[in-house]
């Protein structure tokens, strides 16, 4: 039984008449009468008492005509329904970000700017997850919107956003530093750069993290690297700090997520300005999406980085 042959019956029905039915429904009149015979057919009953003029409905025709409204009606509610939640998914953007950069930018920077502009944008959860590679090929393939995330020439895989497939603005910028658990004097239990009779415990990053080729390139270029063994590499800064505070080791992590704990003395710095790290804070997107909200939002963000001010205002 299919939708419309209800929509034609519930017609029939008030028009009383196969050939005026049949012009409301904009089919011929053989179609109506073919479809009202299919009904028939599955409900096991007559609907439509035909000897009569005008026609009439059966007792049990009478009761499939209550049916057949409630039925259309709820459809086609449905189907609104349903088609404004296509709408308004088609209208939102689709958010990936790190997890440390979901934690020191979504909430407290993109969420009142684009709620301030009326853009919907929607936080892919899953991208907090995810390893460097996957942001890439997330944004290659269309499957979001919009990319936050770390930038430094040493990281190899994010070189393929360099091409002019891709566009993207530099919304902050971000140093790692790192950090070490105090000792009872408040001192950094783990300075650097240690030495090679007291190689200092080491919570690193793993492979496909954005951290690992920075640090990594960073310590072949320092003419007295310093003296490291190896504890623990994880994906995401925020595991590598919670390591360090747990006393397991030192590590480098980005400023804005131990600013708290180097404030408070939980933690401080394992070496002074030779040891920390610049690098930037991007938003990519693919050039060629033409999704309307993504355009207004890239335009507000180019408006407000060409305010005068080298960057839009930040947590700090």
């Amino acid at each position: 039984m299919e939708l419309r042959w209800l929509d034609d019956f519930i017609a029939l029905a008030h028009a009383r008449h196969f050939s005026r039915a049949a012009d409301e429904r904009n089919v011929t009149q053989p179609t109506l009468s073919r479809r009202i015979k299919l009904l028939e057919e599955e409900m096991g009953v007559t609907l439509i008492d035909r000897n009569s003029l005008p026609l009439t409905l059966t007792p049990a025709g009478e009761v499939f005509l209550a049916g057949a409204e409630q039925i259309s009606r709820t459809a086609r509610e449905t189907k609104v329904r349903c088609n404004a939640i296509r709408e308004q998914e088609e209208n939102r953007l689709l958010f990936a970000t790190t997890q440390t950069l979901y934690l020191s930018f979504y909430n407290s920077w993109l969420v009142p700017l684009s709620q301030a502009h009326q853009i919907d944008v929607d936080l892919n959860l899953k991208s907090t997850a995810w390893v460097g590679p996957d942001f890439v090929r997330a944004l290659a393939q269309d499957e979001c919107d919009l990319v936050l995330c770390y930038w430094h020439p040493s990281i190899d895989f994010i070189q393929e956003l360099d091409d002019e497939r891709f566009e993207y603005l530099v919304i902050g910028e971000e140093t790692l530093v790192p950090v070490s658990p105090v000792d009872e004097q408040g001192e950094p239990l783990y300075p650097l750069p240690g030495s090679s009779r007291a190689p200092l415990p080491y919570i690193g990053y793993s492979e496909k993290s954005f951290m690992r080729p920075i640090i990594d390139r960073f310590l072949q270029q320092q003419l007295s690297p310093p003296h490291l063994t190896t504890m623990n590499e994880n994906a995401h800064s925020v595991s590598v700090k919670a390591m360090i505070k747990e006393g397991f080791g030192f590590g480098w992590v980005p400023r804005r997520l131990v600013d708290d704990s180097l404030k408070y003395r939980s933690l401080t710095l394992a070496g002074g300005g030779a040891w920390q790290i610049p690098l930037q804070i991007r938003l990519y997107r693919l050039r060629q999406n033409n999704h309307r909200q993504l355009q207004s939002l890239w335009a507000l963000l180019q408006a407000e980085l060409n305010t005068g001010s080298e960057r839009l205002p930040l947590p700090s």
